[in-house]
């Protein structure tokens, strides 16, 4: 049996826990919003046309802020054509997603939307087809209370109160050729530095996020995020990552391990925005928003080509998630917890049907994705601070990274308590765990819950909703602290005051 050992101490603290880093993304794609969040005819929509199902499970999945409309739809968008009378809004071509958008929803549905949810608009604007007036337009429409053209707008089309969104998006993924308005760093630099001056000029206490890197594996990585920065390091608050990761060959080992990558991302992101700010002589710090994040099965997509027609919320890119998509997540997630410091929002991509922890069917029922229980487990639990921690664990070897630990893990501490989540990589028996707190004095294991199966790839399904969640742990030891991590797990040990 493998064995490890973690020390807890609560003095190795690396920051605050960053509630944003439970944010997620809801994109003009697919059936994210209709028949997603918004379907009007389903037994189950409320007055405004939302699905209360949806609704439900995205209050239980403890989602923070949610960033919209895109993703590449926004790189097309024209947000006007979204507000006022439904039945006088346009039907325009997204050539994103090759799909037809009906704009039934706009961004004050969505807003309103956010306030049922209980969660934080976060809004991205289009630098690809359009720019700084544009820009301001949107901002004068969403934010003033009103007095002027738009905001009156905003207030006839029914929202009297100003929406009143503070975290702004300067675009989406510029770096991609794929992006309808693809720039070089330093004409987006430009762009991006002018907009969010303008926009500071209505209201400086907004934060704004400029474009990173699509991937650490794009080509312009690094020199990117240098000449972005060099251009708008004082007037934007992130720089943003956006990283997905799918098993490939038949590699499960290195796919568990995906988080080395997310690591390295994080690393040298944070590297290269620490220099420019040396280089220019800033005391400011840039942080990271990590705002595209998630288990994604690209090749499939890729695979599956491009339809003929242009159709309305078609059925696109609804991977079905398994345990070991469900583990490696888990990791991803520990990883931007231990970089609280720098990755201070992040938004998991998307919610619902699309690459997402909730799933719908067109008037009929929601259910839980194997992803949905480490994100609402951490989301719950993972309070006050996060604290370092270095496992002391055997190693496998990787073909993608070399070695890696069998466990990934992150701890909170707080008022409520100690939280432990970890992941046990381990495919060939389980390990156990030792957990050295004696620096929080006399604690015992309160709680120890796991997330395991004897099939590495079983999924659930809207008739078999529960096959794969989280369970109480019954291999547990008080004295010393120990628990038993299934193979290819997810697990979460709560500590309290004995």
């Amino acid at each position: 049996m493998h064995q490890a050992t973690i020390t807890l101490d609560p003095a190795f603290k690396v920051a605050p826990v960053r509630r944003r880093t439970f944010g997620a993304f809801v994109e003009h794609l697919g059936r994210c919003v209709y028949t997603g969040i918004y379907e009007p005819d389903h037994p189950l929509a409320d007055d405004d046309g939302f699905r209360r199902d949806v609704l439900e499970l995205t209050r239980e999945l403890g989602v923070s802020t949610v960033r919209y409309p895109g993703g590449n739809f926004v790189s097309g968008y024209r947000w006007e054509d979204g507000i006022g009378p439904k039945e006088q809004r346009p039907r325009r071509l997204d050539l994103a997603w090759h799909s037809t958008e009906t704009n039934e929803v706009g961004v004050d549905e969505f807003v309103r939307w956010c306030r049922k949810a209980g969660v934080e608009p976060m809004m991205a604007l289009n630098l690809g087809t359009r720019g700084i007036a544009e820009a301001l337009d949107l901002l004068e429409y969403c934010n003033h209370p009103s007095g002027t053209a738009l905001s009156d707008l905003r207030v006839a089309n029914g929202a009297k109160e100003p929406h009143g969104i503070r975290m702004w998006c300067l675009g989406n993924e510029m770096d991609g050729p794929w992006q309808t308005g693809h720039k070089t760093a330093r004409e987006y630099g430009r762009l991006a530095a002018e907009t969010a001056r303008a926009m500071r000029m209505v209201d400086p206490s907004l934060e704004l996020v400029a474009c990173g890197s699509s991937s650490s594996s794009m080509p312009t990585f690094g020199a990117w995020e240098a000449e972005v920065l060099e251009e708008a390091y004082e007037l934007v608050d992130f720089i943003s990552c956006h990283a997905y990761y799918e098993e490939r060959d038949g590699d499960l080992g290195s796919f568990l391990a995906s988080d080395t990558d997310m690591q390295y991302f994080i690393s040298s992101v944070v590297a290269t925005a620490d220099h420019v700010g040396a280089r220019l002589k800033s005391r400011k710090r840039i942080n990271i928003s990590f705002d595209e994040w998630n288990v994604w099965y690209q090749s499939r997509f890729k695979d599956a080509g491009t339809p003929e027609d242009w159709p309305v919320a078609p059925r696109l890119l609804e991977d079905h998630y398994h345990l070991a998509d469900a583990v490696t997540f888990g990791g991803l997630l520990i990883t931007l917890l231990r970089n609280s410091d720098r990755v201070t929002a992040a938004s998991l991509a998307q919610l619902v049907n699309v690459i997402a922890p909730i799933m719908t069917e067109p008037g009929g029922r929601a259910w839980r994705q194997t992803t949905f229980h480490p994100f609402a487990q951490t989301s719950r639990y993972a309070t006050g601070d996060v604290l370092r921690v270095e496992p002391v664990s055997p190693v496998y070897e990787t073909k993608a990274y070399g070695e890696v630990p069998l466990v990934h893990a992150v701890a909170t501490h707080g008022e409520d308590g100690t939280t432990l989540f970890a992941v046990n990589r381990s495919m060939d028996g389980p390990l156990s765990l030792e957990i050295d707190a004696r620096a929080l004095g006399a604690v015992r294991v309160a709680e120890a819950t796991t997330m395991t199966d004897p099939d590495v790839y079983a999924r659930n399904t809207a008739d078999e909703p529960d096959r794969v969640a989280p369970r109480p742990n019954p291999d547990v030891e008080q004295e010393p602290l120990r628990v038993l991590l299934p193979p290819v797990s997810w697990n979460v040990i709560r500590l309290t005051t004995s």
